[in-house]
C-alpha cells in the first residue's frame, strides 16, 4: 500500500510542476522576456477568432495560440507552435 501513495505523491508534484511557470524554448532557441530579459513565463492559451467564423457561430473552430507571459513584467508572447517547457 506504500508503494500506491508514494506513486500518488510523486504524480501530484509532476502535475504541479507541469502547471508552474518554467523555462520555455522555441526552434530549439531558449525564450526570454523582449522587455526585461527574464526566462520565467506562464503558459496560456488564446482562440485566434475571426470574422468569418464568427459570423457562422464557429468561433470553436478556429486555431488557437500558445501564449507566455512573463512573470516579471507580465509580456505576453504568442506563438502558433506550442513552445516546448524545458527541464527545471
Amino acid at each position: 500500500m506504500e508503494s500506491f501513495w508514494s506513486a500518488v505523491k510523486r504524480g501530484s508534484r509532476s502535475a504541479r510542476r507541469s502547471f508552474a511557470p518554467g523555462q520555455y524554448s522555441s526552434v530549439g532557441k531558449k525564450l526570454l522576456c523582449p522587455h526585461c530579459g527574464r526566462d520565467e513565463f506562464e503558459k496560456g492559451t488564446a482562440q485566434l477568432n475571426t470574422a468569418g467564423m464568427t459570423f457562422l457561430n464557429l468561433d470553436w473552430a478556429n486555431r488557437s495560440a500558445t501564449t507566455l507571459a512573463c512573470t516579471n513584467c507580465g509580456h505576453i508572447q504568442w506563438f502558433l507552435r506550442e513552445p516546448e517547457k524545458l527541464n527545471d
